[in-house]
C-alpha cells in the first residue's frame, strides 16, 4: 500500500508549523487495518529522535496538521508519514514521506520548508555532509572543549595520589618502580639481553625504550571499557561532552609517558653521556600513538556500556599483547613467521620507532611510520563515528 502527498502548503505559527495537503491512496488495496498518520521529530545534525505526535486516523483526502516544535532555537527535521498496524512507520519501509526543514530561533519558527522525499534518498543526500562532520568533528571536540579537558587531566593528576606520603611525586614514582619491576624480572632473573650489548644497561635502556609507548597505551585503553558507566552521572547531562573522558584518559596516560620519558633520557646521559639528535623525530611518533590511542579508547568506552565484561577481557587481551610485542625481548628471538605477522601490529611499530629515535640514533622506517599513520587516522575516525552512533542509547542503558 502506498499514498502520496499532494497539494503541500506549510506556514510557520509562532513554535507551530500548520501543513495543509491532501494524502491520496495510489494502489487497488484498501487501506491497511489501523492505518493512521503520524509525525516524529528529528534533529538532522547527529540523527538523535526528539519527540513523537499524536497518530491521526484518516482513510485520506484532505488533511489540516498543526505540529508543535521545541522551544530550544536549532534545526529540526519533522517526519509525517502514515503507519499502520501490520508495516509500522512507512517511512522506515522506504516509502514516501512528507518532510519539513524548520529552523527555530528566539522561541519561534523562523523558516520550513515541506518536500515530499524518502528516507533512503535523504541519506543519499545527507552523505557530503556526514563525511564533512566525521572528518571534522572529531578535531572541533578536541579544540572546543581544550580547556575542559585540560581541567579534566590536571583533577585526574592531582586526585590520582591526593592524600598520599608521596602526593604528585608517585606521578614520577610509579613508573620508575613499574619499569624496575620488570627489569628484575627480564634483566637480572631471566638474564634478557639485546642484540650486540650484553651489558645490563643496555637491556635496560632498550627495554625502557619500548616501555615508552606501551605504558600510556595500556593505561588509557585499560580504563577506557568503564569510563562511561563510571561516570554515568554525565551522561544525562546534554551539555557535557562525554568523549572528552577517553581524551581525559589518553592525555594522562601521555602526562606520566613524560616523567618516564625524563627519568629516560637522565639514565641515557649517564649510561652514554649522549642523547641522540633523533630525539627531535619524537613528536611524529606522538601523534600517530595519540590518535591510534584515542580511537581505540572510544570503541572500548561505548562498547563498555553494553558489555560489563570487556573490562576483563581487556584486560587479558593486554597482557597478551604485551607478550607477543618485542618490549621485554629483542626482535631476533621471534620466529620469521611470528616476525612478518607480528611486525604488522601497530604497537611493535610504535616499539620499534622509538627505539630507532631514543637509542639508534636514525629515523625511524618511512614506511612502518607512513602505514602506522594511515592505520591511526583510520581508527580514531572509526572510533569517533562509532561511539558518536552509540552515544545517544547510553542513557537509556546506564
Amino acid at each position: 500500500m502506498i499514498a502520496a502527498f499532494e497539494q503541500v502548503r506549510v506556514d510557520p505559527e509562532g513554535l507551530n508549523v500548520h501543513l495543509q495537503f491532501r494524502l491520496k491512496h495510489l494502489t487497488e488495496a484498501d487501506w491497511e487495518p489501523g492505518f493512521c498518520l503520524g509525525w516524529q521529530i528529528y534533529d538532522p545534525t547527529t540523527g538523535a529522535f526528539l519527540q513523537e505526535g499524536e497518530w491521526l486516523r484518516t482513510a485520506g483526502g484532505p488533511l489540516d496538521v498543526t505540529i508543535p516544535l521545541p522551544a530550544e532555537s536549532g534545526h529540526y527535521h519533522v517526519y509525517i508519514s502514515p503507519r499502520d498496524d501490520r508495516n509500522g512507520w512507512h517511512f522506515e519501509q522506504h516509502y514516501p514521506f512528507l518532510l519539513v526543514d524548520a529552523q527555530v530561533d528566539n522561541s519561534a519558527v523562523s523558516s520550513a520548508v515541506a518536500e515530499v522525499t524518502t528516507i533512503g534518498r535523504l541519506r543519499r543526500r545527507d552523505w557530503p555532509r556526514k563525511l564533512r562532520i566525521a572528518l571534522v568533528h572529531p578535531f572541533a571536540t578536541l579544540w572546543r572543549n581544550r580547556r575542559l579537558i585540560a581541567s579534566l587531566v590536571r583533577r585526574e593528576i592531582a586526585a590520582r595520589y591526593r592524600g598520599s606520603v608521596g602526593d604528585v611525586l608517585w606521578t614520577i614514582l610509579h613508573p620508575l618502580l613499574l619499569m624496575l619491576t620488570y627489569y628484575f624480572v627480564f634483566g637480572i632473573v631471566l638474564q634478557t639481553r639485546f642484540g650486540a650489548d650484553p651489558s645490563r644497561s643496555g637491556f635496560v635502556l632498550y627495554f625502557l625504550a619500548g616501555m615508552l609507548p606501551w605504558l600510556p597505551f595500556s593505561e588509557a585503553v585499560n580504563r577506557a571499557p568503564g569510563s562511561i558507566v563510571e561516570n554515568r552521572n554525565f551522561v544525562k547531562k546534554l551539555v557535557f561532552p562525554i568523549e572528552t573522558l577517553s581524551i581525559n584518559h589518553v592525555l594522562t596516560g601521555l602526562v606520566t609517558e613524560g616523567f618516564a620519558l625524563l627519568i629516560f633520557l637522565a639514565l641515557l646521559a649517564v649510561t652514554r653521556a649522549t642523547i641522540p639528535v633523533t630525539l627531535l623525530a619524537l613528536p611524529a611518533l606522538l601523534i600517530p600513538q595519540f590518535l591510534l590511542t584515542l580511537g581505540v579508547c572510544w570503541i572500548l568506552a561505548a562498547l563498555g556500556v553494553y558489555l560489563r565484561d570487556l573490562g576483563q577481557i581487556i584486560g587479558f587481551l593486554l597482557t597478551v599483547t604485551f607478550f607477543l610485542t618485542p618490549i621485554c625481548y629483542p626482535e631476533a628471538s621471534l620466529p620469521q613467521g611470528a616476525m612478518t605477522l607480528l611486525s604488522k601490529s601497530p604497537v611493535f611499530a610504535l616499539v620499534s620507532s622509538y627505539r630507532a629515535v631514543l637509542l639508534e640514533n636514525r629515523l625511524p622506517d618511512l614506511e612502518m611510520l607512513a602505514a602506522l599513520f594511515a592505520f591511526s587516522l583510520v581508527v580514531f575516525f572509526a572510533g569517533h563515528a562509532f561511539f558518536w552512533r552509540l552515544r545517544r542509547t547510553f542513557a537509556d542503558v546506564i
